[in-house]
């Protein structure tokens, strides 16, 4: 039995609409619909019951993306993104039919586009007491008022202590995301490397870093508590004395596009930059 699993965004009732089209077109085909909010879709099945499926589709925005990466990587299959939200950095860029998407992948007709993964565990008293992976970053923020105290090492060198409210660690993929909007570089999805910044630090140097994919990125935490988050969908309490470790992780995700499309196009698309020139030139 052919499976497509619609991951939808619960609340916007555009999702629900398009779903409904979409499985209506997938099950004439021979295909059984899964999803993570089966009561929205017609003939839909939970996920939790089946756990198993060739394709996933999200229709929503990064953040429903995000949620649906959890069930594409534990499930290993590809993930296409239909923007319904805001700036959707990974999904299409361009508005399509249901019958389009439909078409597209019964007849295997898409590009597939990998994307690296962060990994991080945290250890306390040599020990490890949780990891995991981000697809866009890994954050360590303040729960206070007061100032984070943080010991920043790279391969095992030091790099800088900052009291500051926090710091992001993020993937070419995140760069358009939290890391952006806290001042960090864009990065293009094909470059291989990490971005790291320290959030409103109370330093002399306090510059947002692009970091080799190879390196490990330590950080002691030298205030009695903090918070760790993960895409900020998993989120961990961390104390004085932890050390956070983060790097590349082993795995990656694989996004898929119905057509070809350049992150300059993309990134052109999204923030509606001014390609012509403020003169209109």
């Amino acid at each position: 039995m052919k499976r497509v699993l619609l991951i939808v965004h619960p609340t916007r009732p555009a999702a629900a609409k398009f779903a409904n089209d979409l499985s209506s077109r997938f099950v004439a085909q021979g295909y059984e619909i899964l999803s993570n909010y089966p009561a929205l879709i017609d003939s839909a099945r939970a996920i939790d019951e089946v756990h198993n499926s060739d394709w996933a589709i999200v229709l929503g925005g990064d953040g429903t993306i995000l949620r649906g990466a959890e069930i594409a990587l534990d499930l290993n299959i590809p993930l296409l993104g239909i923007n319904l939200g805001h700036v959707g950095f990974m999904a299409e860029v361009d508005s399509f039919t249901f019958d389009d998407v439909a078409e597209a992948i019964i007849k295997k007709d898409y590009v597939l586009d990998q994307r690296m993964l962060l990994s991080f565990a945290v250890k306390r008293d040599n020990a490890v007491i949780e990891n995991g992976w981000s697809l866009n970053e890994v954050s360590i923020e303040r729960k206070s008022t007061t100032m984070l105290e943080l010991f920043v090492q790279i391969d095992q060198r030091p790099l800088s202590r900052w009291g500051c409210d926090g710091i992001i660690c993020a993937t070419p993929t995140g760069s358009t995301a939290y890391a952006f909007s806290a001042g960090g570089p864009v990065l293009w999805p094909e470059i291989d490397a990490l971005v790291l910044l320290p959030i409103s630090a109370h330093a002399l140097f306090s510059r947002p870093m692009v970091v080799s994919p190879t390196s490990e990125i330590i950080v002691d935490i030298e205030s009695r508590e903090a918070l760790l988050s993960s895409d900020s969908l998993r989120k961990f309490k961390i104390q004085q004395g932890d050390r956070v470790l983060i790097t590349r992780d082993s795995t990656v995700i694989k996004l898929s596009h119905i057509k070809p499309t350049l992150f300059t196009d993309r990134l052109v698309a999204k923030f509606k930059l001014p390609v012509e020139g403020w003169r209109g030139e």
